[in-house]
């Protein structure tokens, strides 16, 4: 185990993997991982193509997303268990870029995010994704539910917009000025589809719901649309076209995805949106969008994996490995990719063994795309916003979003609200930037509030056992001496009266000191020897005691003395004042 560990941390890359081949990989792990990487495969075919398609490019591109950048992070990522490809949350960021810059800057910001993220896993960053507070998470996720579900209206209604807005308040608005000229065939099909969607789990079978929701709604469109005059429902054939060897085809490609420099595609204008500076400085915030949300949902989706199979997986790796499937698979079309919450359980629950089940899902998607392209043709678009839609309900979460509100703190119920707004109304960007500074001030305002001191004066300190001299008083600092509460902690010394002669500062219940907790307790000596009072510390802890040998704050004769416990303390101030009864202290109770 500590060889394993070790490699882990001089190499974060492929650890998932390595960790199944040292343990040993017999042909009952490869059986399991097979019928695990079929089952998640099953799931992921309709979810990639409907992720793409609310992404703003054409459904293959998910389907790409899936097959290359799904098998580079489970073969060179750090959680056994995760699969990944495109996700709903990703649906926020990638639909702005997408409408902006087309397919090629799509894409092109996928890459750039990808080498971000390398970055992010090869400098260790893997374990500050968990200082990103839990009300923060849950308010833009809630949020981005909300979003995805305002996106897909316009599809499971039929509706037609006058043109595509970003703003959420705006598509609400154009939304509800459309839906009185609802596409009934479109509504019909979405809600017969989110009906099975809804239902299907009663049956209690082990068909996935949204494999036979999707088939039904297919199924009755066909039958509808071959049986009653004039009833039309927009598919994927319908809406999406493709062009090989200069003929355009209706649908999705039934070919392997090709080798393609991302910023040789096309943008919103329809030209190459090429390489250049520029283009680079546009998407350079898109892309770090990305990375952020990659990181924190691979991350969140490993650490629930690790909860239901009681293994710890490796989140500096698994960021290196989300950013090489992030930078290859946009060379053959695919767009940004991460781990899948939804995708990681079943695979989890099929009982999948090693990162080879993801691997085995890549593999089933590739064939579905090359034998059953046609079929996919014929989705409807409804069925695959009723799917959508049904996604982000499951995201937000709504009955804990509630349970949160009731019983959080007023500050945390502050954050989550702060963030769920945000997300809504501007983006996840500003939502989690702006959550993660108020919840640490909130956080910090908490701290300061249980960081402070107690004077003493006589004998109820606990650690006395005998009263201080006349003229001595000792202050008790409790708490952490950082900048959010040094200043409350020093600043009782202020009412120290002018008959006092000595003052003994007990540090015994400080864990840590940073800098402004050090300027405070060197400006609180200072001023104290200003005033001729004699200085001594007691009872310091190694960290404030490393913190103050490193600034020169040692002990000077007759003006401060510095101890490891308050009893010595105690007698070095005896000592000074001349007072009887001094116990000699020994050598091995100075700290500096």
């Amino acid at each position: 185990m500590k060889a394993r560990v070790g490699n882990r941390a001089a190499i974060p890359f492929a650890t998932a993997l390595r960790e199944t081949l040292a343990r040993g990989y017999r042909g009952g792990d490869l059986r399991a991982d097979a019928l695990a990487g079929l089952t998640v495969g099953i799931v992921a075919v309709p979810l990639a193509m409907a992720l793409a398609i609310g992404s703003g490019v054409p459904p293959q591109y998910g389907l790409y997303t899936s097959i290359v950048a799904g098998v580079l992070i489970a073969l060179t990522g750090g959680a056994r268990y995760n699969v990944s490809g495109p996700t709903a949350a990703f649906i926020v960021i990638l639909l702005p870029i997408a409408t902006r810059y087309g397919v090629g800057g799509l894409v092109t910001a996928s890459c750039l995010a990808g080498v971000m993220l390398l970055l992010m896993g090869l400098a260790r960053m893997g374990r500050l994704i968990q200082f990103i507070p839990y009300p923060v998470t849950t308010g833009f996720t809630a949020g981005i539910g909300v979003v995805i579900a305002s996106l897909q209206f316009k599809d499971f209604f039929g509706l037609s917009l006058p043109h595509a807005p970003e703003s959420f308040l705006e598509r609400v608005h154009l939304v509800v000025q459309a839906l009185p000229g609802a596409h009934l065939p479109d509504l019909l099909i979405g809600a017969a589809t989110l009906a099975v969607l809804v239902l299907w789990p009663r049956l209690r079978t082990p068909i996935p719901q949204h494999l036979a929701a999707l088939a039904i709604g297919t199924v009755l469109a066909w039958g509808l649309t071959h049986s009653i005059s004039g009833f039309e429902v927009a598919t994927i054939a319908s809406r999406f076209s493709f062009t090989v060897g200069g003929q355009t085809h209706a649908g999705v490609p039934a070919i392997l995805p090709q080798f393609v420099l991302p910023w040789s595609l096309p943008g919103a204008d329809g030209a190459a949106v090429g390489l250049s500076l520029a283009m680079i400085e546009a998407l350079i915030g898109p892309a770090m969008a990305i990375a952020l949300l990659g990181a924190i949902e691979s991350l969140l989706c490993a650490v629930v994996a690790d909860g239901m199979t009681g293994t710890k997986h490796d989140p500096d790796a698994e960021l290196v490995g989300q950013g090489i499937g992030n930078i290859v698979a946009p060379f053959f079309g695919g767009i940004a990719a991460t781990g899948a919450l939804a995708r990681t359980a079943t695979n989890i629950r099929a009982g999948a063994r090693s990162p080879l089940a993801a691997v085995i899902h890549a593999a089933f998607i590739l064939l579905v795309l090359l034998a059953l392209a046609p079929l996919l043709g014929y989705l409807p678009m409804a069925s695959l916003a009723a799917l959508l839609l049904l996604v982000a309900w499951n995201m937000s979460e709504a009955k804990h979003f509630v349970r949160i509100m009731q019983i959080a703190p007023k500050s945390d119920v502050a954050v989550l609200l702060v963030c769920f707004g945000l997300t809504v109304i501007f983006d996840m960007v500003i939502a989690v930037s702006v959550g993660v500074v108020l919840a640490a001030l909130l956080f910090m305002n908490r701290m300061a509030a249980f960081a402070g001191g107690t004077l003493f004066d006589g004998t109820e300190h606990p650690g006395l056992d005998a009263p201080l001299p006349n003229g001595v008083r000792l202050y008790a600092v409790a708490g952490p001496l950082f900048f959010g509460a040094a200043e409350k902690a020093m600043s009782t010394l202020h009412a120290i009266d002018e008959h006092c002669r000595a003052v003994i500062l007990d540090l015994e219940d400080v864990p840590v000191m940073d800098m402004t907790g050090l300027v405070s307790l060197d400006s609180a000596i200072t001023r104290l020897r200003k005033d001729g009072v004699f200085v001594a510390i007691a009872g310091i802890r190694a960290q404030p005691a490393a913190v103050l040998a490193r600034s020169g704050i040692r002990e000077r004769p007759g003006e401060l003395i510095i101890q490891s416990n308050l009893r010595t303390a105690v007698n070095r101030v005896r000592q000074h004042l001349g007072e009887p009864g001094t116990e000699k202290p020994r050598i091995t109770d100075a700290i500096i």
